[in-house]
């Protein structure tokens, strides 16, 4: 059982006066975390503290903040394993899913330590008389409100950029991976200074309280859109910068022309790894009707053939749902859309017993205005709709009310460049569900946020950029 303590203003034990959350195990519902709740006067509090100790780190030498960013990096690296464990106690990934999203986050903290010192302004060309610049400065107190799904790594992401740029923070983990967060906080704070660093616990209601305090200067957000709204429209009153990356529900494109069984074991990879909570996970799948047939028997057989059991299991290929709560939302999304005419191949049905679990599920003749389409499911779930032409699939792709990425599976070099160009969304993959190459960055669309989320971007989007001028007085020289 893990007792989590929030820190504030540099000390661990403080607050939580508004009670105490515990979670459950998503495997077998046996509790594994007690964490407090932070009430409103705390979060204001906390704030205050962080204001305290902003101008010191950001005076604090680039360098010697990246210094201790490594320092902070060698922490979290010690604590890979608890942080893993941890991880899968609270919302169920296979334990080796977890390992490789601490050593994500390990590698953004290094990344944003060997970035953050070398990225500068730039000097203006003007009155030869005068000088002119453009310097970049910290903006001052970040609340970053992180989610369930890969806590470590997402975390190190956006606290990592934050604080190597010269900001302080204000974790606030979900209230499903408290542990976690709390584990990620003492690493990172037994490397920085007192009071860079908070740590606040609980629900949507401390989320909101600090989206709302008007000394916050940034509140980067990473999860369900209905929140970056509420946090965006918080942004509106207090006048911070919001950045997002929420919901989506991404796409995949399967052309005429490539092998059927290849492109089967591209969604389903897409589709159920992590059991569909994933940020990019295939949400939905368009798929030529030339390979339809020979496509789904090849999905369905890999579905079927994934070992389903609790994330400790190093045979667990597909763990359980967060909560069953996030079950009954995936479950009766299929089945509004076999009531509507769509029919369940494999899975789709609540298992029997303990536990979160729900089976990789492949859905065919689905419509593309069917909810399981249009909406974001985050499960284990392959929605499947069969279209006459390339035409068709990129404008399906394409009419969704998110834009955060999307993967074409081509053998055309004109429909990759048609894809790249037109699909309306952050990122675009061909021929590949995963990967890329290390620094790279994209910016959401529509419902899906706003703002650079990684990368040597996200250091920018923690900045405020200042324009100097400076001209000796009275027209004469220095």
């Amino acid at each position: 059982m893990y007792t989590v303590a929030q820190l504030m203003g540099g000390v661990w034990g403080a607050g939580g006066a508004g009670g105490e959350l515990v979670v459950h195990d998503p495997a077998d519902g046996s509790p594994v975390t007690r964490a407090p709740v932070a009430t409103a006067d705390e979060v204001a509090k906390a704030v205050s503290a962080a204001r305290d100790a902003a101008a010191g780190w950001a005076a604090t030498p680039a360098a010697q903040r990246a210094a201790a960013l490594h320092r902070a990096a060698d922490a979290v690296e010690a604590a890979a394993e608890d942080l893993a464990e941890a991880t899968t106690a609270e919302m169920g990934k296979p334990l080796d899913d977890a390992r490789g999203g601490v050593a994500a986050g390990v590698g953004t903290l290094r990344q944003y330590a060997e970035l953050a010192p070398v990225r500068g302004g730039r000097t203006l060309h003007g009155d030869p008389s005068a000088l002119d610049f453009m310097a970049p400065e910290p903006r001052g107190v970040v609340a970053a409100i992180t989610p369930w799904n890969d806590p470590v790594a997402v975390s190190c992401g956006l606290l990592g950029a934050a604080l190597a740029i010269g900001n302080v923070v204000l974790h606030k983990p979900s209230e499903r991976t408290p542990a976690t967060g709390w584990l990620l906080a003492r690493a990172l704070d037994s490397a920085l200074p007192a009071g860079v660093l908070s740590l606040l616990t609980g629900g949507s209601a401390v989320g909101a309280a600090l989206a709302a305090q008007e000394e916050v200067d940034v509140v980067a957000h990473v999860g369900a859109t209905a929140t970056g709204r509420s946090i965006a429209a918080a942004g509106a009153r207090t006048g911070a910068k919001v950045l997002l990356e929420n919901g989506g529900s991404d796409p995949l494109v399967v052309d005429a022309d490539v092998d059927p069984g290849w492109a089967a074991e591209q969604a389903a990879l897409g589709c159920f790894a992590n059991a569909g909570q994933i940020c990019v996970a295939v949400e939905r799948i368009y798929v030529h009707r030339d390979v339809a047939a020979d496509f789904l028997d090849a999905l369905v057989a890999r579905a079927g053939a994934l070992t389903v059991g609790p994330g400790r299991d190093p045979r667990t290929q597909l763990g359980p749902l967060v909560d069953r709560g996030h079950r009954d939302h995936v479950h009766g999304q299929v089945a509004a859309a076999v009531a509507a005419g769509a029919r369940v191949r494999v899975g789709g049905a609540l298992p029997d017993g303990p536990g979160a679990f729900y089976p990789a599920t492949v859905v065919q003749d689905c419509r593309h205005d069917m909810t399981l389409v249009r909406e974001e499911t985050f499960g284990p779930v392959a929605p499947v709709v069969v279209v006459d032409s390339f035409d068709e699939a990129l404008r399906c792709a394409a009419d969704s009310p998110y834009g955060l990425a999307a993967t074409v599976l081509t053998g055309s070099m004109s429909h990759a460049q048609r894809a790249w160009r037109e699909l309306p969304v952050g990122t675009v993959k061909v021929n590949a569900v995963f990967g890329g190459a290390p620094g790279g960055a994209a910016e959401p669309r529509r419902g899906s946020g706003r703002g650079f989320g990684y990368g040597p971007e996200l250091l920018d989007e923690f900045s405020a950029v200042k324009a100097v001028h400076l001209q000796a007085p009275g027209g004469g020289h220095w």
